[in-house]
């Protein structure tokens, strides 16, 4: 004889999943990834929220007749700030999802 389907236990399930990832989530805020642009001469902190926390630029780059090199590096280091963060929060939600088989909206 089958055993009847326990709603109850799915549901209770799915509630410490959610749980689980609000925690994660919580826990990614503040962890941090850096990425960089021209060499490491920008670099960009990002953190799980996908919020640049900060920029460091190489004093050389500061020369104003370069100033639209000193543009597209730090465009070119946010937007790679931002895929290593998005890949990090990615990785720690495939560790707590894994084998669910279905995709978290808004992750890669």
């Amino acid at each position: 004889m089958d055993k009847p389907f326990d709603l109850s236990g799915l549901f209770r399930q799915a509630q410490q999943l959610q749980e689980k990832l609000a925690s994660v989530q919580q826990e990614l805020a503040g962890r941090t990834v850096e990425a960089s642009a021209g060499g490491g001469m920008v670099t960009v902190v990002t953190n799980g929220k996908l919020e640049v926390v900060q920029i460091r630029i190489d004093p050389s780059l500061l020369d104003a007749r370069d100033m639209e090199m000193l543009q597209d590096l730090v465009v070119a280091a946010v937007n790679e700030g931002i895929r290593a963060a998005q890949k990090m929060t990615a990785d720690e939600m495939g560790k707590l999802t894994g084998g669910l088989g279905f995709k978290l909206p808004g992750m890669p």
